[in-house]
């Protein structure tokens, strides 16, 4: 240590070369805003100095804004669909150095063995993969998971050098009502050290201040400044979030001004390939906030150094001595076109491409939950039939560019069309099914804002128990989508006349594939445009959107396994009602 130690001092004074020095670039300075211009000198992985240095290799910046490698506070990787290794193909090239991620897909499906499969999918990579044990595996007792875990089921793996704390506790409903599992996995949490990440739209008053005392640390479900500033002031820190389907920046962009920034980062949450591929990762997040009119110095801070502060990364997060050199060169702070990404003081991107080997070393027999989890009879059209009769139906109501929901009750129809399907009115059914204890349990209910107009779009991506779940304008085409999904243990599906148009299969626990960005999204594009074509909502994510509206924790109405969810009173209410 010592010797190191000598090493890197020598370095920084000058005395000896350095491993790299970026010469003449414009450096951000995220402690002060401001920008410094001179070398970057690195050592055995680690900024020595900021100056005039020599280096055995010197790679001239001129004109060029050096700045920290980008840091996703809150992302679930599944959700991109791909593997952990894919997903760092896909990312590092847009500047993304860590991320810290949330295993709850994965592990609704397969408990402890989900987490430590990603653990291991996630070693000997050019990022930092960071993890928060989940809180909420099922997200409420009301639904239907392919686990469950306790307080005990997480506690060994607080050892894990890169598990940073507990994920986003979704049961703030039960949080605050002192809900004995909840506050054991708080507890635990605590007693390690660890910090405790939040997920409670629309909490406030003694409710929020409940919550907080509970030892709740962030939230990144504000999707209004009242409500951000609320929770700001009463000490959590805040995520901003911009994903593929939750999109609040615009809403809080206050945030980013010098009065706030110093407790916010911003964090994608949900990221579909297509997103990653066409527009880029937390670059792109940065990018919108300053063609916004926010000061660059603040976004990249909040994508770097506030993540890495909040987390306990240590020495992450700035350009300055001492720190982990992870550094990005990027051309200008308006287009923010990352040019050059340095992990550890190595090369790994440049231009977009990324330079270092990246293999994937997982073997599927040691996982046999995961490449093997569905257990479940195939589906009848029959098993889709309404089973109640009434004179009014409850209808989910979608959002555009929110996981919210609304509750709409119009008069039934089912004197008319048994199905309760009125296509005219944009009223489609929609259905979860479960799939991992072969209950043979199936939830129907009705969906508005979804805009299909034939066929039926199935998915085995339904957050967070992760059932299939479909959405169709008949039964018949709703039963063959399901199948579908079933026979490829796992994915998409869309169907019409009785037929598979498209399929996407996602082996990996029903939710990932080991294909690359570019190959999985040019499917979903395909898939997407052929929603579309068959009426499905402009301006809605037709996967992500039905993915969102299984997740019992985000108000208002739901569908489970069982029956529609109301999730403010956590109550399963009738489809159909007098």
């Amino acid at each position: 240590m010592k010797e190191q130690l000598k090493k890197l001092i020598d370095a920084a004074r000058g005395i000896t070369e350095s491993d790299l020095v970026l010469k003449n670039g414009k450096i951000l300075n995220v402690f002060t805003g401001e920008i410094e211009s001179g070398d970057v000198a690195v050592k055995d992985g680690v900024i020595v100095g900021i100056g005039s240095y020599k280096g055995k290799e010197e790679i001239d910046v001129s004109d060029k804004y050096i700045c920290p490698g980008l840091i996703d506070g809150h992302i679930h990787i599944e959700s991109s669909m791909l593997s952990p290794a894919e997903f760092a193909k896909a990312v590092i090239p847009h500047g993304t150095t860590a991320v810290i991620a949330d295993p709850h897909e994965i592990a609704n499906v397969a408990g402890t063995e989900g987490i430590e499969y990603m653990l291991e999918a996630s070693k000997d990579l050019p990022i930092d993969i960071f993890f928060m044990l989940p809180s909420c595996v099922p997200a409420t007792g009301m639904d239907e998971s392919g686990a469950v875990l306790m307080a005990g089921d997480l506690e060994r793996f607080y050892k894990e050098k890169n598990v940073k704390g507990l994920a986003e506790l979704m049961n703030s409903f039960g949080t605050v009502r002192g809900d004995e599992d909840i506050l054991d996995k708080i507890a635990g949490a605590v007693n390690a050290g660890k910090v405790i990440d939040g997920h409670a739209p629309g909490l406030k008053g003694n409710e929020l201040n409940a919550y907080i005392t509970a030892g709740v640390e962030s939230d990144h479900e504000c999707s209004d400044i009242g409500e951000a500033l609320e929770k700001l002031r009463r000490g959590q820190w805040i995520m901003v979030r911009e994903g593929t389907a939750a999109k609040n920046m615009d809403n809080l962009l206050p945030l980013f001004d010098d009065d706030y920034c110093g407790r916010c980062m911003i964090v994608t949450d949900d990221k579909h390939p297509g997103d990653i591929v066409e527009f880029g990762h937390m670059d792109y997040l940065v990018r919108k906030a300053v063609r916004s009119g926010k000061k660059a110095s603040n976004a990249v801070k909040m994508a770097s150094l506030n993540p890495s502060m909040y987390f306990g990364l240590g020495k992450r997060g700035a350009v300055a001595p001492g720190y982990k050199a992870d550094i990005i060169v990027v051309s200008g702070f308006d287009l923010f076109k990352v040019e050059k990404v340095f992990k550890d003081g190595r090369l790994v991107a440049e231009d977009g491409v990324l330079t270092a080997d990246i293999e994937t070393k997982v073997k599927p027999q040691d996982y046999p939950r995961i490449y093997n989890s569905f257990n479940m009879d195939p589906v009848k059209p029959e098993d889709l039939r309404l089973k109640k009769t009434g004179s009014s139906k409850r209808v989910l109501e979608v959002v555009k560019g929110e996981l919210l929901t609304n509750e709409i009750i119009v008069p039934s129809n089912l004197d008319k069309e048994p199905s309760g399907i009125e296509i005219d009115k944009d009223i489609l059914k929609i259905a979860v099914i479960e799939r991992h204890k072969k209950t043979g349990h199936v939830g129907i209910g009705f969906i508005r804002g979804y805009g299909l107009k034939s066929g039926a779009i199935a998915s085995s991506v339904a957050h967070d128990s992760h059932n299939i779940i479909v959405v169709g304008t008949n039964d018949e085409d709703m039963a063959v989508a399901a199948n579908e999904v079933l026979r490829n243990r796992g994915g998409l599906a869309i169907t019409e006349g009785g037929k598979v148009k498209a399929s996407l299969a996602l082996p990996i626990a029903g939710l990932m594939c080991e294909e690359d960005a570019v190959e999985t999204e040019d499917k979903l594009i395909e898939m997407k445009v052929m929603a579309k074509h068959m009426g499905c909502t402009p301006g809605i994510d037709p996967f992500m959107t039905l993915a969102f509206t299984a997740l019992p924790v985000i108000p208002k109405l739901r569908i489970l396994t069982q029956e529609m969810f109301d999730v403010p009173s956590q109550s399963y209410v009738p489809e159909v009602f007098d």
